[in-house]
């Protein structure tokens, strides 16, 4: 792993910017989660200043520990608006895998900004970590949210499999993976039925983002 890759302050996908938290963004971030349709997919909550500022802190000490980058997804054509978060959960070298997660914000539903996001987050997630071998990448969601499942496919990620219902998770899940081609380079969706590593069904249903 490059550690100046690992560590990009910013990242770009046409309108959008990718950045780290900040705390300027915490008033944005509480009403972003003011949203009952985002609260109720997401475990994280936030719903006053002092949650948010934990919320912050647990990324920021994510991405000084090199397991968990997050990004504020801001719109450079309006304003700097915050419109979502998307997140890399990456364990220790060699697993060959990393689980992504996302939300959007309820006013830029539509606009096309989480599949953008992702597919930038997706394409530095590759070079970042090509060096310890990240092939994979995961993005889980629980199966009645049927619009997650239509972003995973705009973004890359293939469907694979159910996951079983599970605590916390009341419902079944669904897990979809973009597959990095070892000799191109290029990453592509993985679809149909495929073998898993032996140990590997996580059951997790998103990346706390």
């Amino acid at each position: 792993m490059n550690d100046d890759d690992a560590t990009t302050d910013t990242l770009s996908a046409g309108p959008l910017l990718l950045r780290p938290w900040l705390a300027a963004d915490l008033p944005a971030l509480i009403e972003a989660y003011r949203d009952p349709a985002m609260r109720a997919m997401l475990r994280s909550q936030v719903t006053n200043e002092a949650e948010a500022e934990q919320w912050l802190r647990v990324r920021q000490e994510g991405r000084e520990s090199g397991s968990y980058f997050s990004f504020a997804v801001v719109d450079r054509d309006r304003g700097g608006e915050l419109v979502g978060n998307v997140a890399l959960k990456y364990p220790a070298p060699g697993t060959g895998s990393a689980e992504v997660g996302y939300w959007t914000a309820a006013p830029a539903r539509g606009r096309g900004v989480a599949p953008l996001a992702l597919g930038a987050l997706g394409d530095w997630a590759f070079e970042a970590f090509a060096g310890d071998e990240l092939t994979r990448l995961d993005l889980m969601h629980r199966l009645d949210n049927e619009a997650s499942c239509r972003v995973a496919e705009k973004s890359g990620y293939g469907f694979v499999e159910v996951l079983p219902a599970q605590p916390p998770w009341p419902v079944d899940g669904h897990r979809h993976t973009r597959l990095r081609t070892p000799l191109t380079g290029h990453a592509r969706p993985l679809t149909g039925d495929v073998q898993l590593p032996a140990g590997d069904a996580r059951r997790t249903r998103e990346v706390r983002p």
